[in-house]
């Protein structure tokens, strides 16, 4: 900014420097706008599918503490439960992506369970 004294003393040449550099967002502009939010929806459903607050206890991930607590078996048997379930629902409540995308975790969770075995069927 111009006399380095923080976003007080930055000048109209300054702004627009950082808004050609950065490609501002512009409020009038609706394609931008629109584009703007879709991609505020999707890094919103990639938390909720990756990593949902809800689900952290510390550091501790709740799906971390269901393994944990399970043998094995159990725990891919409790995956594919769940890769069935939001096939199940992903027309019916709304966020189609987002179930898909939960599914998909859960179906790499399960396959990830595998990794390092040989096949035995």
């Amino acid at each position: 900014m111009n006399d380095g004294h923080g976003i007080n003393s930055a000048t109209p040449a300054d702004w627009d420097k950082l808004r050609k550099e950065y490609h501002a967002i512009e409020p009038n502009n609706a394609v931008t706008m629109e584009a703007y939010h879709k991609l505020a929806e999707e890094e919103q459903a990639k938390d909720m599918v990756n990593s949902p607050s809800h689900y952290t206890a510390g550091n501790v991930e709740c799906i971390e503490a269901i393994e944990a607590s399970m043998t094995p078996e159990a725990f891919r048997g409790y995956c594919k439960g769940n890769v069935l379930k939001y096939l199940w629902r992903y027309e019916k409540k709304g966020k189609s992506l987002e179930c898909l995308a939960k599914s998909l975790w859960y179906l790499e969770r399960l396959k990830s369970s595998y990794q390092g075995q040989s096949e035995t069927r």
